[in-house]
């Protein structure tokens, strides 16, 4: 009999208005965020939380006051937990799901009790980010090293970096993606556009493998879509795609195309567009409201035909039964690895977790 803890990792997003100033707090005083000695640090995410608490507290405003990223983490959770039971062969077995948080609540230290109440005979880690960032994926991890050993958690614990072309991420992916271009296609050829989150230039100049990671997803996709579509498909023939990047912040320069500049290019050349959050796996102000509603609008005043928006993975099936492929892979791997079981970055990405193992 196996008591095994998953522990899901994700951003985090406040409950409510008055959260929004103390999670901005937290998110610019994490030294992945901001390289600075921590006497630097914290009073330079007191003063840029309070400058921009105001226009988080619009945004989210418009989301009824709050973030719906953990009640949707939460129902990803409920999927995860049902299909790891479900894939469990030995009578007595038990699996529980937990969500870490890394700016606002449940964060690593009350997940860490919560699990160190479990009392699990394993433990594994599994980022909600399917591109490995030293800002994401490895500030959470970090911090959970912390929080356990705080907790007292000393059991067998593995974690998975990435997953950014594993086969059921990249299915699921397509299969939303489909739909969407054959909706764009009834105003012209569409252009897909994959959205992701940026990152300064400087990170990924310092070895980050996330824009890699990106890249290599969205090939997939692209290749997943290339296999499924009719040989007469009314969506597109030779698809016209782009990678782009979306909330930018603050004076440094950071990894383009913007989706700024690809609407921009879009609105010229007469072209409808299918927007993919490719980075995102849960609905939240960057997709509901940066995407949905701040870059329709762009859109339209940009001349663009039409602008589609594929939903996030969440918890649709094809995405949970790549995590439980996921969850078994790293319980069978070392103590750090990838979904495809060994490193995949090259080695110029010396930011990669598995920067000792062979590229």
């Amino acid at each position: 009999m196996t008591r095994l803890a998953v522990v899901l990792f994700n951003l985090g997003g406040p409950d409510r208005t008055e959260a929004v100033e103390p999670f901005l707090f937290n998110l610019f005083n994490d030294p992945a965020i901001i390289a600075l000695p921590g006497p630097l640090r914290w009073p330079l995410a007191k003063l840029i939380a309070k400058k921009r608490a105001p226009t988080a507290r619009a945004i989210y405003a418009e989301l009824g006051g709050g973030s719906p990223l953990l009640a949707e983490t939460e129902a990803q959770a409920m999927a995860l937990t049902r299909a790891l039971n479900n894939a469990m062969t030995d009578e007595g077995d038990a699996v529980a799901v937990f969500i870490a948080m890394r700016y606002w609540r449940p964060m690593s230290d009350e997940t860490a009790a919560a699990v160190k109440a479990f009392a699990p005979d394993e433990i594994v880690l599994l980022p909600l980010y399917p591109q490995y960032s030293t800002t994401t994926t490895g500030s959470s991890l970090m911090e959970w090293r912390r929080a356990a050993a705080k907790a007292g958690l000393t059991q067998p614990t593995k974690a998975a970096c990435c997953y950014p072309t594993e086969e059921g991420f990249v299915g699921a992916h397509a299969a939303q993606i489909m739909p969407a271009l054959r909706q764009a296609a009834n105003h012209g050829k569409p252009r897909l556009l994959f959205s992701a989150h940026g990152l300064p230039k400087k990170v990924v100049a310092g070895g980050d493998p996330y824009q890699w990671q990106v890249e290599r997803t969205c090939e997939a996709v692209v290749a997943a879509l290339a296999a499924m579509r009719g040989v007469a498909d009314p969506a597109w023939s030779d698809l016209d795609w782009a990678v782009c990047y979306q909330s930018r912040v603050g004076p440094l320069e950071w990894i383009g195309p913007s989706i700024e500049d690809e609407l921009a290019r879009a609105g010229g050349d007469g072209v409808p567009v299918v927007v993919v959050p490719i980075a995102f796996v849960s609905e939240h102000s960057e997709t509901l409201v940066e995407l949905d509603v701040e870059y329709r609008k762009r859109a339209r005043e940009l001349g663009v035909p039409d602008y589609v928006r594929v939903r996030t993975l969440g918890a649709q099936k094809q995405f949970i039964a790549a995590l439980v492929r996921v969850v078994a892979g790293t319980r069978g791997g070392g103590g750090l690895s990838a979904a495809a079981g060994a490193r995949i970055c090259p080695a110029a990405r010396h930011g990669c977790p598995l920067a000792g193992a062979a590229a």
